[in-house]
């Protein structure tokens, strides 16, 4: 996989990483002025995050005020079940029903509110602020780790062994169809970011059509380019998989038609490369699979019997096709001598023509 090409990345092309350093003056303080322009973009990050935990805040305290009022409104329904006739009970209800009603219109203005938060912090350009900051709640740096080069054995060993452990995992990641459904399962199980599964769901793929499972086949293989994308994502911004795979979900999810055409177009390459190498193996099996059964064939003298009869003169032929011992010594006859002999050895060579000691002896003469 690593020789794809043509992947678009054009999307990601609002990526601020200057840090505010492309517009400089002879006549100004230079560093003082980066850290004033650092200063009011985190003071202008700092104002929109404080408002997502307000409005996240605000949220969870109208939802604990329904569920109170929920609470009460049934206790003054079950109240006035056991009374008939009770005016104060009556006012009470209706007043609690108008409130919970004005509560969950608020709810449903604050889940609003929340979702157009979230939108605008999906279209908000990284910089170098945002762009290394933790992908998890806990403790995972968003930062490309120090490794050392692997020898080859040492990444086929890495990948059998990655492999046997989490065989499962990744067959159930290739299954998924919804976006939601892929990043939640990544979050539960970041390990399976990476470039082993990446391989494995390859792999998972050229049996499938192998087996002839073409439609299960190209779901695989979807996914397996959903982890090359995150894959290709962190090696452009030279960050650890595990921290980026949000973003690319966040992007897929509302990216531009060039942008997904671009995936699709990876995608259908790969179902084709998954094809011809499957179509491959099938060839090399059944090669496996004659020269096996030519194997079995050979006759005392190592020779193929379907190969001599193959090459016997056309009377020959036919007095092996109808067993006729008459017949096979008047096509000796008819050739020369020294023809008639060589046939004769490679029929005895093959196992076609079996014969005593004193048989042999008779055609030879």
């Amino acid at each position: 996989m690593s020789g794809r090409a043509g992947v678009d990345y054009s999307v990601w092309d609002h990526i601020y990483v200057s840090d505010d350093e492309d517009v400089t003056s002879p006549f100004v303080d230079t560093p003082s002025l980066f850290r004033m322009r650092h200063r009011t973009r985190l003071e202008k990050m700092s104002d929109f995050h404080q408002r997502g935990e307000e409005l996240e805040n605000n949220s969870a305290e109208c939802q604990r005020l329904v569920k109170e009022a929920q609470k009460q409104l049934k206790e003054l329904e079950k109240q006035m079940m056991e009374r008939d006739e009770d005016g104060e009970r009556e006012a009470e209800l209706k007043t609690v029903q108008a409130e919970l009603k004005k509560l969950k219109e608020d709810e449903k203005c604050f889940e609003k509110l929340k979702e157009e938060h979230r939108r605008e912090e999906s279209r908000l350009p990284w910089n170098v602020d945002t762009i290394s900051k933790e992908g998890f709640s806990k403790s995972v740096l968003n930062v490309k780790p120090v490794t050392t080069e692997e020898t080859q054995q040492e990444k086929e060993e890495k990948h059998k062994t990655f492999v046997e452990k989490y065989a499962k995992e990744i067959k159930h990641f290739g299954m998924l169809h919804r976006w939601d459904d892929s990043q939640k399962y990544l979050s539960d199980s970041p390990h399976l970011v990476c470039e082993e599964t990446a391989n494995h769901l390859v792999v998972i793929c050229i049996d499938l059509e192998i087996e002839e499972k073409h439609a299960l086949m190209e779901q695989i293989a979807h996914q397996a380019i959903v982890m090359r994308f995150i894959l290709d994502l962190a090696r452009t911004l030279n960050v650890d998989p595990k921290g980026c795979f949000r973003q690319f979900f966040s992007q897929i999810k509302t990216a531009d038609k060039p942008y997904k055409d671009a995936f699709d177009h990876e995608l259908e390459l790969l179902k084709q490369r998954v094809r011809r190498c499957a179509q491959k193996q099938m060839e090399e099996a059944m090669k496996e699979l004659e020269e096996e059964e030519r194997q079995k064939r050979l006759g005392p003298g190592g020779l193929d019997p379907v190969e001599v009869y193959e090459s016997l003169p056309q009377e020959m032929k036919r007095s092996f096709e109808e067993k006729n011992l008459e017949m096979l010594q008047e096509a000796m006859n008819k050739l020369d001598p020294e023809e008639g002999k060589y046939h004769l050895k490679r029929c005895v060579d093959s196992g076609l023509w079996v014969p005593d000691s004193g048989e042999c002896e008779d055609e030879e003469d």
